[in-house]
């Protein structure tokens, strides 16, 4: 029973995506516009901290895809207010199955949503001249982006667990992700930045995302791969519980 629940979320979620082509348009346009505008201003720009060989569209590729599924990812506490909105949740909530199937249901869905939009950005910087890896480090990506966009879709569930209103969400998330993108290491090398916003940047769970996938894709990053993969594992355990106890709490009108 709790096993179709959470197909029936992950399905629903897929459907509604796919019938909206505007969603797809709009969730790469803001990527986009960073990978374009960054790697056509620094293209050959010898960008202190980057081994020699390494030119910035490699650098910068792999923190784009994971702003992408940070984005993207995120988005799916917007599907909670709107489901809150016009009635959907509170239908779902009083049926018998467990919130915590709810969750997985909304969290897995997102996930998968966010996962292709990071294929679709990966394609399209091999057009603007980034080189993929082979395919075992390919695959490997792929894990890394699924603990990425759950912990970013998780984020999002926890705050719209604590928000009824779509203008507070939009605010709030603001607030937390642009910090979390510009502290990650995805732009410029984290050793360039001053000790202290170092230190903060390192408890950054998309720190942990852009250094697995630099890693993977680049064979360069600031970070161990074995650390990025517990980092994220970590931070993708702790928000997952937290989201589920928070939406347990909540209301659903």
């Amino acid at each position: 029973m709790e096993l179709k629940v959470i197909y029936a979320l992950w399905l629903r979620e897929i459907k509604v995506f796919l019938r909206s082509k505007s969603r797809i348009i709009g969730s790469l346009i803001m990527p986009l516009l960073f990978l374009v505008g960054f790697a056509g201003g620094f293209r050959g720009t010898k960008i202190q901290g980057v081994p020699e060989g390494i030119n910035y569209i490699q650098f910068l590729v792999p923190g784009i895809i994971a702003f992408g599924l940070m984005m993207r990812s995120t988005m799916g506490g917007i599907s909670v207010l709107w489901d809150k909105e016009f009635g959907f949740l509170k239908e779902i909530m009083v049926a018998p199955v467990k919130r915590t199937s709810i969750v997985f249901g909304r969290i897995a869905g997102s996930s998968t949503v966010s996962i292709f939009q990071g294929m679709l950005l990966a394609i399209i910087s091999v057009i603007i001249g980034f080189h993929l890896p082979n395919i075992l480090n390919l695959i490997f990506s792929l894990i890394v982006m699924i603990l990425i966009s759950i912990i970013f879709t998780s984020l999002g569930l926890i705050v719209a667990s604590l928000m009824k209103d779509f203008q507070g969400f939009n605010l709030i998330m603001n607030i937390i992700l642009m910090p979390l993108f510009f502290l990650s290491g995805a732009m410029y090398p984290i050793s360039n930045l001053p000790k202290i916003i170092q230190f903060i940047s390192y408890l950054n769970p998309l720190t942990f995302g852009v250094n697995a996938l630099r890693n993977l894709l680049v064979g360069f990053a600031s970070m161990n791969l074995i650390l990025s993969l517990m980092g994220l594992f970590v931070f993708s355990s702790i928000l997952t519980i937290i989201a589920t106890i928070l939406f347990n709490k909540s209301e659903s009108v």
